[in-house]
């Protein structure tokens, strides 16, 4: 895997936690709509179940919370989701600074 593309996969797919707490900063959105959402934003197709595993987690931590509303599940972020998706955007601000 050439470095770009190792880069690329590190920063989406294997953080998608990222671009899900993002998501939600708009609205609420329930599960099985984010992999399309994320396709058409953000030009990358995560998995189908990926998406529910990182959102499970992200419940459990307390940074999204659900609610069942016409037989789906819809998500939300939290205070405590929105101050970690603040911090990573300061991490990813960090990076880019120094490599200048």
């Amino acid at each position: 895997m050439l470095p770009l593309e190792r880069l690329r996969k590190i920063n989406t797919k294997e953080n998608l936690w990222i671009y899900i707490l993002s998501l939600l900063t708009e609205r609420e959105v329930y599960g099985w709509e984010i992999p399309e959402i994320i396709e058409k934003r953000f030009n990358f197709k995560p998995g189908k179940i990926t998406p529910y595993r990182v959102l499970y987690g992200l419940e459990k931590e307390g940074f999204v919370t659900s609610k069942m509303k016409e037989r789906r599940k819809f998500y939300k972020i939290t205070r405590k989701g929105e101050e970690e998706l603040a911090r990573a955007k300061g991490f990813y601000q960090n990076i880019l600074e120094v490599l200048k």
